[in-house]
């Protein structure tokens, strides 16, 4: 299915081993002080804590040699489009290893609303009606069907520089949960994407509320132009999903901090004063009979 994606400026991004993702790498970076918000890998989902308050941005480097269409989502919501995502929805097409800091809410061709963690009555999805998906990010990835000719992805003269050393991408979609996206194929492609998920009956009861969603803050300049995308599946060929709370609700619910301490484990040779095997008590005495 062809559809019609952003595209933008892209330079050089140093990702490190902290991303997440196969065919592409994908991190949580505070813009505040540039550093990478640390995954913590816990019950089948990757988790960071966020600072209420702090500008961030979602970082994307296309790890294939072919162009590759990342559709994104906040909180369940399209970032390039606002809709409750899906994952037939517009998105960014990167280049051949190509990466790109997705830094806000997209307004127009040349401007985005920056994200930042804020309350969750405060995000965009909760001040929009949405707030069953709050605390997640999503991408869903496609391969190209048939990749377009080197002269889509032209750099624009006037796009703006990004975070220092960042990166410019291109566009359309977004999915669901990894663990589901073999069986996407056979679901209605309205189903939608990248929501929270059923986390394990245990997580529910001990998980506190979110603390943190993510709001619709300043505007702020980031070009784009649009290209042309021909999928090479309907479903995605990859889904990532990054999950944030505040720290303190992290540590609550056991994602950082101490884990519980292990069973004892039986030791196969303990410190025994004797030889020869003793009798068990209630034994008769004696030698052979």
């Amino acid at each position: 299915m062809k559809r019609i994606c952003l595209v933008l400026v892209l330079a050089t991004l140093a990702v490190d081993a902290s991303a997440v993702g196969r065919l592409a790498d994908v991190e949580i970076v505070d813009r505040t002080t540039g550093a990478v918000l640390e995954p913590h890998y816990y019950r089948g989902e990757y988790w960071v804590a966020g600072l209420p308050g702090a500008r961030y941005s979602i970082s994307i480097r296309n790890q294939l040699g072919e162009r590759l269409l990342a559709v994104t989502a906040v909180d369940g919501v399209n970032v390039v489009s606002g809709e409750a995502a899906g994952f037939q929805q517009t998105g960014y097409v990167f280049g051949p290893h190509q990466a790109y800091e997705i830094c806000g809410w997209r307004k127009s061709d040349q401007e985005v609303a920056s994200f930042e963690f804020t309350a969750p009555p405060d995000s965009y999805a909760g001040r929009t009606g949405r707030p069953a998906n709050i605390g997640i990010v999503g991408v869903a990835l496609f391969r190209e069907r048939h990749p377009a000719v080197a002269l889509l992805d032209a750099p624009s003269p006037a796009a703006p520089p990004q975070r220092a050393g960042s990166a410019r991408a291109q566009a359309e979609a977004m999915g669901a949960d990894a663990a589901r996206a073999k069986s996407a194929a056979a679901a209605p492609s309205s189903e939608l994407a990248l929501t929270a998920g059923s986390p394990p009956p245990a997580a529910l009861v001990t998980a506190p509320r979110p603390a943190l969603g993510t709001g619709h803050g300043a505007r702020e300049a980031s070009a784009v132009e649009h290209t042309g995308f021909d999928r090479l599946s309907e479903s995605p060929n990859e889904v990532i999903r990054i999950r944030y709370d505040s720290y303190a609700n992290l540590v609550a619910m056991g994602v950082i901090g101490t884990r519980p301490p292990p069973p004892p484990r039986p030791n196969a040779f303990p410190d025994a004063p004797a030889r020869y095997v003793p009798d068990p008590p209630g034994y008769p005495a004696g030698g052979l009979r």
